[in-house]
């Protein structure tokens, strides 16, 4: 069975790559702010948002191509204050996220949704916190003339492979999961598939 990937995240890409695992990426063509905004209006979680739009990335690629297992992966920044983030839309409202940020500590949820035929066969969501060391007004500026644009496509702002590990104190939780994919369970259930080697 073919793997496709509903995603063209690069960091995703990476790190399926990485692991050995032959796939296929294909974008899911999913308005995703329109879908946040509509399950943020019936109150979902943030839990249950990561985990919706996974579900709603893997089985639109799914329908696409019935006979695949398809991937589909969503991050959720979620605030001690209950509230999310999502990505910046410039560079001002990233400096906002990062000031919201400092000296704080957040979650950060992905979840993981495969689907076969148009249905989700298999889920996971995994979490990690991350601990936010107090910002200078100096170091976002700096930061930012660093990372932006690069970092306009990551929720939270920050890439932790890059210098967005700067900005901790300290994470717990998998490295994968900050990533974007909850990579460790992926690989179990591929493996189940007989996708990847046991």
């Amino acid at each position: 069975m073919r793997l496709v990937l509903a995603s063209k995240s690069a960091s995703r890409r990476a790190m399926l790559t990485a692991a050995g695992v032959v796939f296929e990426s294909a974008s899911a063509s999913v308005d995703e702010e329109a879908a946040k905004a509509a399950l943020r209006a019936d109150g979902v979680a943030p839990r249950d948002l990561a985990d919706a739009l996974a579900e709603l990335k893997a089985l639109r690629v799914s329908h696409r191509d019935p006979e695949a297992l398809v991937l589909g992966s969503d991050s959720v920044v979620a605030l001690e204050d209950g509230s999310m983030l999502d990505k910046p839309a410039d560079r001002a409202e990233a400096a906002d996220h990062l000031r919201r940020l400092s000296g704080k500590r957040h979650e950060l949820i992905s979840a993981a949704v495969m689907a076969i035929d148009g249905k989700p066969v298999w889920r996971v969501v995994d979490r990690a916190k991350m601990h936010v060391r107090p910002l200078s007004e100096n170091f976002i500026e700096a930061y930012l003339d660093l990372e932006w644009p690069g970092i306009s496509g990551c929720v939270g702002c920050y890439r932790i492979e890059g210098p967005g590990a700067q900005l901790f104190t300290r994470i717990e939780g998998s490295q994968f999961t900050v990533l974007g994919l909850p990579l460790l369970p992926v690989l179990d259930y591929l493996r189940v598939r007989g996708i990847l080697a046991s």
